[in-house]
């Protein structure tokens, strides 16, 4: 085990000679010309073997890594190369990724310069799990604020630390980077490029096959990036494999946003807009073994098997995100156990009202208190998270974030109680049944469907969020359908904050 956490932490998954040749190859066919390569985490030095297949006429190339074990291994086989020209070119090093000033490196090198290499393909939570220490200064790369920061999107890929700070420093350079990595990595550091407005003249995503090159099951590509001093341009085009002439599509940058196909974004762009239904995300407790019960007769069974007796007043109906994302929805088969109405609520309550359910929360308590998120701390005790009277809404249009498909479908209340849905569902509230297939009609529509695949990436874990569905605005939808006049009808019922004021006063268009 121990030598396999040391595999994980420094990123030993070495790039077969087969593949690293494969890739210079590619980039002889962009007319790339390097006067000086870095590969700044070598390994047993592949890459650097490949480089100088490829290019005779480089002038320096410098290959790092943490491992002193792999580069005196690379230097040897650089050295027993005999076939190889231009060996007294090469340098290795065995340094710190993190401890280096890339910039000063990049800047005693002569351009064009070309940085080439396979990061480690691991995230920051990983390596805290196995308690490695080949990490970066832990800094907020996304500018997560508040509770994002502090319940996981504040993980990140090493391998993007390390891409966002070479790409930066070589952004003043005549220079080209092309690295393998996540898909999802080369998104995130393309889309911090485009956002301080780094000139990039070209970028372009290779899938490649980790089956077949590194036995691995992980959705990976070869970025390529090439800089500019002058030239702006925020579209990547997104090949299958390393031998595609033709794209398969293309990706970019607009208005600030990553947008998944530009095509249909330019086409829809015009629906977006403030939502007049406010998305939500369903209940976070993170103790499923405890929360989430099987009734059975009068009574419930938890995760562990035990059966037990509780009161009516916090059990609900629950769905969770494979149940909506089946062909149809049956009835609830889960019940969870809701101890707050609204977030911050004192639970201390439940001792009186329901006492049975609160000697069965105390049982458990070990488990709940010991709960890993942040989150939970200075709160109630037993708290959980997403909840406020929207989650007990009889009438909900409800999404899984977590399933591949784009289908919006109806909840009504079960037994006559509210059904509340977990934290990977997201979902509208609506007053009706009759408003509740409206909204889902609007949200099923060709036209919509259209519009969110602009946003999308169905490669991500949870390729739904709530920050892509809250860009179409119902409004300018049911109008582009036909149908505002029946969905003002139903927003006249709502309370001022869902705009009301503002719709019909003529300051918003009706087109």
């Amino acid at each position: 085990m121990a030598g396999n956490n040391k595999k994980i932490e420094f990123g030993d998954f070495q790039t077969p000679i087969e593949l690293a040749r494969q890739i210079c190859s590619l980039l002889i066919r962009y007319s790339i010309e390097p006067l000086s390569i870095v590969e700044p985490t070598c390994g047993r030095g592949n890459f650097v073997i490949a480089a100088l297949e490829y290019f005779p006429n480089v002038l320096k190339i410098l290959g790092i890594d943490i491992n002193n074990e792999y580069t005196e291994f690379a230097q040897s086989s650089i050295q027993a190369s005999s076939y190889l020209c231009g060996t007294e070119k090469v340098n290795f090093n065995n340094d710190d990724f993190f401890s280096i000033d890339w910039e000063k490196a990049f800047n005693s090198l002569p351009s064009p310069v070309l940085v080439i290499g396979n990061p480690p393909w691991v995230t920051n939570s990983g390596l805290g799990r196995i308690k490695g220490n080949n990490l970066p200064q832990k800094l907020n790369l996304q500018n997560h604020r508040g509770i994002e920061a502090i319940t996981g999107k504040s993980n990140f890929d090493i391998s993007e630390w390390m891409l966002n700070r070479l790409l930066e420093c070589i952004g003043h350079k005549q220079a080209a980077l092309a690295m393998l990595c996540k898909t999802a990595v080369a998104r995130k550091v393309l889309f911090a490029a485009w956002k301080r407005k780094q000139h990039l003249n070209l970028s372009e995503i290779y899938h490649i096959d980790t089956l077949k090159y590194f036995d691995a099951n992980v959705d990976a590509c070869l970025l390529f990036v090439s800089t500019s001093l002058t030239d702006e341009n925020y579209d990547c085009q997104v090949y299958e494999n390393l031998n595609d002439n033709s794209p398969a599509f293309t990706f970019g940058y607009r208005q600030g946003h990553l947008v998944a196909n530009i095509n249909s974004f330019e086409k829809w762009k015009h629906l977006e807009g403030k939502g007049r239904y406010r998305w939500r995300s369903g209940i976070k407790h993170d103790c499923a073994k405890v929360m989430e019960l099987y009734r059975e007769n009068s009574r419930y069974r938890n995760g562990f098997n035990e059966l037990v007796e509780l009161e009516e007043e916090y059990l609900f109906p629950m769905l969770k995100s494979s149940n909506i994302a089946n062909s149809y929805i049956e009835s609830p088969s889960r019940w969870m156990l809701v101890p707050q109405r609204i977030s911050g609520e004192n639970t201390d309550k439940i001792h009186k009202s329901a006492p049975k359910t609160w000697q069965y929360l105390e049982r458990y308590a070990n488990l709940l208190d010991k709960r890993a998120s942040s989150v939970y701390n200075k709160h109630p005790r037993f708290s959980v998270f997403g909840i406020g009277e929207y989650s007990f809404a009889r009438w909900k249009v409800v999404i899984s974030g977590f399933y591949k498909k784009l289908f919006f479908k109806v909840v009504g209340p079960y037994e006559e109680k509210p059904v509340v849905l977990d934290d990977t569902c997201y979902f509208i509230t609506c007053r009706t049944q009759q408003e509740a297939c409206f909204i889902a009609e609007l949200l099923n529509s060709d036209i919509a469907k259209e519009f969110f695949s602009a946003f999308i990436f169905w490669d991500e874990k949870r390729p739904i969020t709530l920050d892509k569905l809250k860009r179409l605005d119902l409004l300018k939808l049911a109008c582009e359908l036909g149908l505002e006049d029946t969905l003002k009808g139903f927003l006249k019922q709502y309370p001022e904050q869902y705009d009301q004021s503002l719709l019909f006063s003529g300051i918003v268009s009706n087109t």
